[in-house]
């Protein structure tokens, strides 16, 4: 049974630190101490879009995030790939039933050598095509993939059912991808165009020239790394940076 006490505070964690921290606690206890969580909004048929616009979360090593994050063997990785192309949880035995290509071997490889060996991934439902979310839960080393699954199969739903709590959590809080954090008045001046405001509107209400507000709408283009306004303010309605309560 899942702690209302627990669930009550991923549900009222003020930000995705605070959630995170939480919940790789809580995983701990479960035996996974090490995650990894991935979501996009940008996936196409052939990519998942640009890796800067995702939102990641771990407490992997940095030598491990390097090699498989910025290195991107993630583009390769057998459970990466059951998560696109499937929903809910599934054990890494799965890998067991595979052809694997060499590019997926390596991935293996690479992961053997950081331990990671064992564990489950969960793949969450979206209501977009574009869109994405899935986290791996790295089992304690030490733990078989056969111990897990005994332990999946006793705890699987509670862990499932927070893990979905979490991923929700996030889609719900503000998240500045690394380098793309909008300055207050970035963020404000998108909040009037939003609202359907001209430049000339917003350089009133914001007492600015105009060649002021477009100046901020231009850093505001270039923070999020979109051609236009219109692409800038859907940008950050999906990162919540927009509307923002000011702690």
């Amino acid at each position: 049974m899942i702690d209302p006490g627990k669930l009550n505070n991923l549900l009222n964690a003020p930000g995705i630190e605070a959630l995170w921290d939480m919940h790789c606690r809580q995983m701990a206890e479960f035996g996974f101490d090490r995650l990894l969580y991935g979501f996009t909004r940008y996936r196409t048929p052939t990519t998942l879009g640009d890796p800067e616009d995702f939102v990641l979360l771990t407490n992997h090593s940095p030598d491990y995030t390097e090699g498989f994050i910025n290195g991107r063997l993630y583009t390769d990785a057998p459970m990466v790939r059951w998560a696109l192309e499937n929903d809910g949880a599934q054990s890494w035995s799965h890998i067991r039933t595979l052809k694997l290509s060499p590019e997926e071997e390596r991935v293996l490889a690479f992961n053997k050598a950081h331990g990671v060996t064992a564990g489950y991934s969960i793949s969450f439902k979206s209501v977009s095509p574009r869109a994405k979310g899935a986290i791996a839960l790295t089992a304690r080393a030490g733990m078989s993939q056969d111990e897990i699954d005994r332990q999946w199969a006793d705890k699987g739903e509670i862990i499932t059912a927070l893990n979905t709590v979490v991923h929700l959590r996030i889609l719900s809080l503000p998240y500045n991808a690394p380098g793309r954090a909008l300055t207050k008045r970035q963020r404000e001046v998108l909040e009037w165009v939003g609202d359907g405001k001209t430049v000339q509107d917003t350089a009133i209400l914001m007492e600015l020239t105009p060649a002021t507000v477009e100046k901020h709408l231009r850093l505001a283009r270039e923070a999020l790394s979109v051609e236009t306004t219109a692409q800038a303010v859907l940008k950050a309605a999906f990162q919540n940076q927009m509307f923002v309560i000011e702690p």
